[in-house]
């Protein structure tokens, strides 16, 4: 797709129903109701809140626990449902930041309406509804696990020409975003899942089929130590299996006679054990630490150990 010439500052939109002030195209510096949304957004940790939905959108269409997937951009996640996403995100994002449903469009924000808009691509479908109307548009880059999200108006001027896609959603003009798009936060990392921090040949044996769970989770331990586990990552590679937060209990001592200190942010004593050395757990949270004879920690991490 080329890029569109666009009309400047001061022209008036092509939208006859235009919800700027006489249909004037204006910068985002003279748009007073983009101007009030913007000191309304200023009062939230937006990073944090929209680091914290993605994560969530992203386990909720991967569920691991029940499919035992942890890479959304793996061969065995289907295009749409990496499209799913962002249908998710819209609730997600609603719920971190407790923002009010509203009509016509997702939510409103100091009295005015705000569409919620994200990719996993270069762009985004903006529906005839939103057009001309204050957006906020999140985009997620997959492979290097970042975000960042924009307030734009979307000026159906600003917009690509044509009948656009089947539902007559329209792109955004790129040097529309850049030019008169308000940033709302830097590129942000994601959590990543430790899981996608594995071998091929690791994935392998901390999913092998046949094996029990204990087993296959002091292999997880074993490659991954003094990395924080969250209680996902014990369920995701126990999918389908009947209570894996107990077969995680029950392998402390194996695991110590292994070579590894193996502590859960569920219990006070080794919470403070893990704070000491260096790790905070949350509830729930696990962490494996080396420990014991030198011929044992050489083991840990190559996957000699179990």
């Amino acid at each position: 797709m080329g890029r569109l010439k666009l009309q400047p500052l001061g022209d008036v939109c092509l939208n006859e129903g235009c919800r700027s002030d006489g249909r004037i195209l204006r910068g985002p510096e003279d748009d007073i109701e983009l101007q009030k949304v913007v000191a309304e957004l200023n009062k939230f940790d937006l990073a944090k809140g929209f680091t914290v939905a993605i994560r969530a959108s992203i386990d909720y269409v991967l569920d691991g626990a029940r499919t035992g997937r942890f890479n959304l951009l793996s061969d065995d996640v289907h295009p749409g449902e990496r499209a799913s996403v962002g249908a998710k995100l819209e609730y997600e994002v609603q719920r971190v930041f407790q923002w009010k449903k509203a009509k016509p469009l997702d939510v409103e924000l100091a009295k005015s309406p705000v569409d919620l808009k994200s990719t996993v691509g270069d762009n985004w479908a903006i529906p005839k509804e939103a057009h001309c109307h204050l957006c906020i548009c999140t985009q997620m880059r997959l492979k290097d696990s970042t975000h960042r999200s924009w307030l734009i108006r979307t000026h159906r001027s600003w917009l690509y020409r044509g009948k656009g896609n089947n539902d007559g959603k329209r792109g955004i003009a790129v040097d529309a975003r850049n030019d008169w798009g308000v940033p709302l936060y830097d590129w942000t990392s994601l959590p990543i899942n430790p899981l996608t921090l594995l071998s091929e040949y690791q994935v392998s044996q901390v999913f092998e089929f046949g094996r029990g769970q204990e087993v296959r989770l002091l292999r997880l331990f074993s490659f991954l130590p003094n990395r924080v586990i969250e209680r996902s990552v014990i369920l995701t590679v126990c999918a389908g299996n009947d209570d894996p937060m107990r077969r995680a209990r029950a392998i402390k001592q194996r695991a110590e006679e292994q070579g590894l200190l193996l502590l859960c942010g569920t219990w006070v004593s080794d919470r403070a054990e893990a704070e000491a050395r260096g790790f905070t757990l949350r509830s729930g949270d696990w962490v494996a630490i080396p420990g014991g004879s030198e011929v044992q920690e050489d083991a840990v991490g190559s996957g000699l150990l179990f």
